[in-house]
């Protein structure tokens, strides 16, 4: 009989009528009928605190004249001195294969109670290093993908839309937050504007949604620039490998959203999985 699959839900939206907690249960009720065991942190209803301070530290700080958080935080969960609210957060990113990012895109990012558990629980040392980041980070066994709903349609996050292309600002998150731990990063589950979209549309997305996670645990991460091809040392400056930079010269395309190498970025790179380049 095969493992029992650990999935955790961080969800974070007020409402339990949104299509947000449509989502939210489409995934619960799919994973579940395959046997998986998902926990939800629904945020919100947690009450979860947001700002990383001081507050999260028990006991005496290391330098209260001039305090870092990253510096006292990793000290902390060295010591077993973080506050429970982070340690149960913890023990549920341990336990899980797959994380669930369930969230309203605000301004291009996320929610600030969803940005705090980022801040709070991902913390230095628990789930990275200056030794294990990227391609070598500590999550490397783990998957995750973020499901989020947009209140603007597709064509408007475009290259050619409004607000520019939804590859851009998903780099930040994806690649700077998620990747930099190590996670397997599934392409995004992006609800576009659904509540501008007529009941039948919402249901057709969930639908979709329930297809998807069906298979979701086969599906190919996205592809990043893996830490191989870069002088990972101080005195070399963490820059890209110079046989890297002219191998690439005749390419159309940048390696990715941020390694663009002056040229266009290539087309869906936060967005669809394609085969690793160099």
């Amino acid at each position: 009989m095969a493992a029992e699959r650990n999935v955790l839900l961080v969800y974070a939206h007020q409402s339990n009528r949104s299509f947000n907690a449509a989502a939210r249960d489409a995934a619960v009720e799919v994973l579940q009928g395959q046997g998986c065991r998902v926990t939800v942190s629904d945020l919100y209803a947690m009450g979860f605190r947001a700002c990383a301070t001081a507050d999260d530290i028990i006991g005496d700080l290391k330098n209260p004249d001039n305090f870092h958080y990253g510096e006292e935080a990793m000290q902390a969960w060295k010591e077993d001195r973080l506050t429970d609210d982070i340690k149960a957060e913890h023990q549920k990113v341990r336990e899980a294969q797959l994380i669930i990012f369930q969230f309203p895109m605000y301004w291009f990012s996320v929610p600030a109670i969803l940005k705090g558990w980022i801040d709070r629980v991902l913390t230095q040392g628990f789930a990275f290093s200056l030794q294990n980041m990227y391609s070598n980070g500590i999550f490397r066994d783990k998957k995750v993908i973020l499901s989020f709903t947009t209140g603007s349609p597709e064509c408007m996050f475009l290259p050619e839309g409004v607000h520019g292309d939804i590859n851009v600002a998903l780099w930040p998150l994806q690649s700077g937050t998620l990747y930099f731990c190590g996670f397997q990063v599934l392409p995004p589950q992006i609800f576009w504007s659904p509540v501008y979209s007529p009941p039948e549309r919402q249901a057709a997305m969930l639908a979709e949604w329930r297809e998807r996670l069906a298979t979701l645990w086969e599906e190919t991460p996205l592809s990043f620039t893996p830490t191989n091809l870069f002088d990972m040392s101080f005195s070399g400056g963490f820059q890209l490998l110079p046989q890297v930079k002219e191998r690439r010269q005749a390419e159309p395309y940048g390696l990715s959203t941020g390694h663009h190498l002056g040229k266009p970025i290539p087309p869906n790179n936060q967005t669809k999985a394609s085969p690793p380049r160099d």
